[in-house]
């Protein structure tokens, strides 16, 4: 296997970070506060194996019962979690194409078969008509929403229909439903099938300290405790991502800040000729008029923004941009209006 690789971490610090989609807001204050109350002397003791203050708060929120929450570092262990749970070499793996490219290889560290299921990238990467029939042979599908890279989102009649159909288990990866307009959460108490897993790398701006959380049918929670760490979320962790979750308040303004950056940004580009997928992330998906990314991102990089480029026959035409303060996405503006003049309509 070649195993993930993750976005580039520069080491130049001038550079316009836009390529790994962390939020460009500070986290709240109610971290740092959490931060500075802690007592470090407790930190010669265990934290809480099952981070229950934490799951309680979650529970709360979602109006579920903490057997239905399991918390923990950052939705990447859980992931490794769901695939060690629930594949195999007798149980497959179904998930989008393209998608969050980290489930190809846990796929293999299972040895489990992985059925990809192509988007429709002529209509703005919708779903095929035939996704339960592609996927049933699997008995993990994995829906990521808003999906990554493309950050577009899919209609929730369709997700009820896949909760009901699909008979296996349905893994709805949320990583960016903050910035969406809805979200699946709903499904996880309704159906037995079914997980939403959240992040608190994005909305919260704690991409730093590595917490996820998942949200679902009890049994399976409690399988997925099975095979977790002993503990595997540190107290800082724990303390911190209370403290965040508590927030709320702060969580909506700031991802309605995101929103509004987004937008107009979008509405940049596209009025210099870029197709723009519609997005409900912290990022846009763009493919520039000439339809190479690959230039365009190159050409960013050697103005000193960063941006994260997918090759393919397909991704290769887009490059993926994070959603930054309005200062950031000024600058790319600002280089990219160089790069495609408006008014220039060649189209390479």
């Amino acid at each position: 296997m070649a195993g993930y690789v993750p976005g580039e971490q520069p080491k130049q610090a001038l550079l316009c970070k836009l390529n790994t989609n962390e939020n460009a807001f500070a986290p709240s204050s109610a971290v740092k506060n959490a931060l500075e109350s802690l007592d470090w002397e407790r930190l010669r003791r265990y934290p809480d194996p099952t981070a229950d203050a934490l799951r309680d708060r979650i529970a709360e929120s979602f109006d579920v019962e903490r057997k239905n929450v399991i918390a923990c570092n950052g939705s990447d262990d859980l992931l490794t979690l769901i695939f060690r749970s629930f594949t195999s070499p007798e149980l497959a793996v179904a998930c989008l194409d393209p998608t969050y490219s980290l489930y190809p290889e846990l796929a293999k560290m299972q040895g489990a078969k992985i059925i990809p299921i192509g988007l429709d990238f002529e209509h703005d990467f919708a779903l095929p008509g035939d996704l339960l029939e592609q996927a049933k042979a699997a008995n993990l599908l994995i829906i990521t929403r808003p999906n990554a890279p493309t950050g577009n989102s899919f209609p929730l009649s369709t997700m009820r229909e896949v909760c009901q159909m699909f008979d296996g288990v349905v893994l709805f990866d949320e990583a960016y439903a903050d910035f969406a307009d809805d979200n699946c959460m709903e499904f996880a108490k309704e159906f037995d099938n079914v997980i939403v897993s959240r992040t608190f790398s994005k909305s919260y701006a704690l991409a730093g300290l590595r917490l996820g959380f998942a949200v679902g049918n009890a049994k399976l929670i409690e399988g997925l405790f099975k095979v977790k760490d002993s503990y595997n979320l540190d107290m800082l962790t724990q303390v911190v991502g209370l403290a965040a979750f508590c927030d709320q308040k702060y969580l909506k303004e700031r991802c309605g800040q995101i929103k509004a950056i987004r937008d107009d940004f979008a509405g940049q580009l596209q009025k210099l000729g870029f197709k723009v997928v519609p997005s409900q992330a912290n990022f846009l998906f763009a493919a520039p008029p000439d339809g190479d990314g690959e230039r365009y991102f190159r050409m960013l990089r050697e103005n000193g923004i960063l941006v994260r480029y997918f090759p393919g026959k397909i991704t290769g035409k887009y490059v993926r941009i994070t959603i930054g303060t309005p200062e950031e996405m000024q600058s790319v503006a600002t280089v990219t209006e160089k790069i495609f003049p408006r008014g220039d309509t060649r189209r390479g």
